[in-house]
């Protein structure tokens, strides 16, 4: 039995080395790696599509993660090379018990140019909004709203002020970059 597994062995051996290149076996071997080469280029182009897609999907997330900006209808954006007019008026009253017209021109000058301020860190910064609604039996009894504004206001300048009336009126432009906030 041990002799016989050692002949089949060496004939197969034997077989295999003297194949010829232009035998039936060889043709078939090449037909074999023909359909090899196949099925593994299709295999590289279904890994190139996964790569694509995964790449897609890459950038979306990155998109995704990305800080979104809203933009209004008519509302200026700040970016970068471009600069932001932001203009306001102020407006201010002289107190009646001035002592003369001058520090009536006074104190109403100093209220506008205060009011002016007031509205470009409005605009710059936003409104803090508190609210508080004491109700009783149903029925509000007292409501209180209150806005501040915190803010650094340089560089502004005084366009024009017109005095009429008592009523003083200045009007306040700051020009804004993108410098000025990229840290």
């Amino acid at each position: 039995m041990k002799y016989s597994l050692i002949l089949v062995a060496l004939l197969s051996a034997a077989s295999l080395v003297a194949q010829t290149p232009s035998s039936p076996q060889t043709i078939g071997n090449l037909d074999k790696i023909d359909s090899l080469e196949t099925k593994v280029s299709g295999i590289n182009t279904k890994v190139s599509t996964v790569e694509e897609k995964l790449a897609s999907i890459e950038s979306d997330m990155a998109s995704m993660r990305a800080p979104k900006k809203i933009v209004r209808e008519g509302e200026e954006t700040l970016s970068e090379g471009a600069d932001v007019r932001i203009s306001v008026t102020g407006q201010g009253v002289a107190p009646m018990n001035t002592t003369s017209p001058a520090q009536a021109y006074a104190l109403a000058k100093r209220a506008a140019t205060a009011d002016a301020y007031r509205l470009i860190a409005e605009k710059v910064k936003g409104v803090r909004i508190d609210g508080q609604d004491l109700i009783k039996n149903m029925m509000v009894k007292r409501s209180t709203v209150r806005t501040s504004v915190k803010a650094m206001v340089r560089n502004a300048n005084v366009v024009e002020t017109t005095f009429k009336e008592g009523l003083c009126e200045v009007e306040m432009e700051i020009v804004l970059s993108h410098a000025q906030f990229a840290h």
